[in-house]
């Protein structure tokens, strides 16, 4: 998986990863309405043709196929969705988003709304790859639920979205392209260990 985001200026680390010290004011500005202060972007390339990645992806309740931490996405109108998510410690966070942009076959942004348990915005960009597909880049700017320490946590349990972000990118690939996701052979048990659940 490539998780490069190529510029003008020859800068192809992730924006998240990137030296340059205006790489989060850059991200935010690809935003129509920016919330969130922590910031991570990934790119994959997907041997599938751009507008069948878009279709699959702009159906919400698709996601949680891919998308690990996902529980589910509820479509409450052509613009609004409710979604809930896995949190470190067995939680869930909740909260609404809107669709703040969309290119047909291009691009879709969106924005948590009010009262979001965990702020966010992102977007999602498609583009032509020739005859390697297409690049599908995820941007994503959010405020982690108790601040830093609530990063560090989540990173602790493995649900904090930049490494989440890489993990679902690299699901979504292997779903488009083989019709399937390749799983560790967990028992639940350890699964629940490794959440930290009892």
């Amino acid at each position: 998986m490539t998780e490069t985001i190529t510029r003008a200026g020859g800068d192809d680390a992730p924006l998240s990863a990137s030296k340059r010290s205006d790489a989060v004011d850059e991200a935010t500005e690809t935003l129509l309405e920016a919330k969130g202060d922590a910031l991570a972007a990934r790119t994959v390339t997907i041997n599938r043709p751009r507008r069948e990645l878009y279709a699959f992806w702009r159906d919400f309740t698709n996601l949680p196929s891919f998308m690990d931490n996902v529980e589910r996405v509820e479509i409450l109108d052509g613009t609004r969705s409710h979604w809930v998510v896995k949190a470190p410690g067995g939680r869930t966070v909740e909260w609404d988003a809107a669709i703040t942009e969309e290119r047909e076959g291009e691009m879709i942004a969106w924005a948590s709304l009010e009262g979001a348990e965990v702020a966010n915005s992102g977007r999602i960009d498609f583009r032509d790859a020739g005859e390697r597909g297409t690049i599908v880049t995820a941007t994503i700017l959010y405020d982690p639920p108790a601040g830093l320490i609530g990063k560090l946590a989540a990173k602790l349990f493995q649900r904090e979205p930049a490494i989440q972000a890489r993990r679902d990118l690299r699901r979504f690939k292997q779903l488009m392209e083989t019709g399937e996701i390749a799983t560790g052979a967990r028992t639940h048990r350890q699964r629940a260990e490794r959440e930290g659940k009892d």
